[in-house]
């Protein structure tokens, strides 16, 4: 398995400002990761749940284009972690409603022995401690990228600093990126980063795009200009699935990322493929859109937003 995620599952809840709400939907940054990143190469998936968890759920995760969910436990006595978010008027801000940890503050679960070559390994948001544990569990991955949330900056700063310290990159909203270094200019916070350790870090910004700050450059990509929002979770995890599934695509046919996974370039182009699979998931509740996508459909919004943003 040449890229394999460790995420969480998730039971959510989600209201959004038009009224409408979901109660007991599948979410989970490794859920929305996985099924971005399935479209693209297939994908090795860790994560655990509890016995709570519908078998309907099981079914989708196991039914999701590229995606081997041979590390997806499922554990007896224990809950699944649960999540409620209201979002605010202008859907790039939510509020949380409640977090119910449960599964996630037991042991992590193994990771299989078919997923421990991968050459890309993506570290989707938890608590640091446990992230740096289960990057340890991999040989020599080519390229370690990890996420996180307002939560562990705030409850785990020591852990997460050690972890930054052992990834080549770093995916956070800027909210987040100003939290933890607080600096309000993005390009600031994220050069203050990288004196952390990493060689890259991508500031997701929402509705605005997302900024690259690399040790090699800068590079900003817009947002695709999506019609129909309904529900932003798990678009930025989605995001890094869609450019971290394009980058292992891109190694196993002998493209650029195969000498420099990480490279400036490499990176840019990954991210125009997140930007388009992040795009499709705004568009139903948990995984209505994105768990029926095609790679048909979604090569051609791809080469759409590439044609915008063409200048001649």
């Amino acid at each position: 398995m040449d890229l394999t995620v460790i995420g969480t599952v998730g039971i959510d809840t989600v209201v959004t400002p038009g009224g409408d709400s979901r109660e007991g939907i599948l979410g989970g940054s490794g859920v929305y990761f996985a099924a971005a990143a399935g479209l693209y190469t297939p994908t090795g998936f860790v994560a655990a749940v509890g016995e709570d968890f519908p078998p309907e759920f099981h079914d989708q995760i196991r039914g999701l284009s590229g995606v081997d969910s041979t590390g997806l436990e499922v554990r007896k006595g224990s809950k699944t972690f649960r999540w409620g978010g209201k979002y605010l008027d202008d859907m790039d801000h939510r509020e949380t409603l409640f977090t119910e940890l449960n599964i996630l503050i037991e042991d992590p679960p193994p990771v299989p022995d078919a997923y421990s070559g991968a050459a890309v390994v993506f570290l989707a948001n938890m608590h640091p401690g446990v992230q740096h544990l289960m990057a340890g569990r991999f040989a020599k991955p080519r390229l370690t990228v990890a996420d996180t949330m307002d939560l562990w900056i705030d409850t785990a700063r020591p852990e997460l600093e050690a972890l930054l310290k052992d990834v080549d990159g770093l995916v956070l909203n800027f909210d987040e990126a100003e939290q933890f270094t607080g600096a309000k200019n993005t390009v600031t916070a994220g050069r203050r980063l990288l004196e952390y350790g990493p060689r890259f870090v991508v500031v997701k910004k929402g509705e605005h795009g997302a900024i690259l700050v690399h040790r090699d450059g800068i590079a900003a990509l817009p947002a695709y200009p999506s019609e129909k929002v309904v529900d932003p979770t798990g678009a930025g995890d989605s995001f890094a699935g869609g450019m971290m599934g394009a980058i292992t695509a891109e190694i196993a046919t002998g493209g650029e990322a195969r000498i420099d996974p990480a490279g400036f370039e490499t990176l840019r182009r990954a991210m125009a493929h997140g930007t388009v699979a992040a795009s499709f998931t705004i568009e139903e509740f948990s995984l209505g859109r994105l768990g029926s996508l095609t790679r048909e459909e979604l090569d051609a919004r791809y080469h759409e937003y590439m044609h915008m943003l063409r200048l001649e």
